[in-house]
């Protein structure tokens, strides 16, 4: 099991998995950080590239 913080704050999660860990921060994001998660100005490559930021976090813990 993994205990990674947010990426804006410093809430955090915790997960077996990458998948694991990013659906127990959803609800987080959803509610703390919905401005981001619903800006629309943000295109699929730099989503891609969030989620791999994210996912390289999580592996190196």
């Amino acid at each position: 099991m993994k205990t990674l913080k947010c990426d804006l704050c410093d809430v955090t999660a915790e997960g077996e998995t990458f998948d694991d860990w990013m659906m127990a921060l959803r609800p987080h994001y959803m509610e703390a950080h919905a401005d981001v998660m619903n800006d629309s100005s943000r295109g699929k490559e730099e989503m891609e590239q969030w989620m791999a930021e994210n996912r390289a976090r999580f592996d190196a813990a």
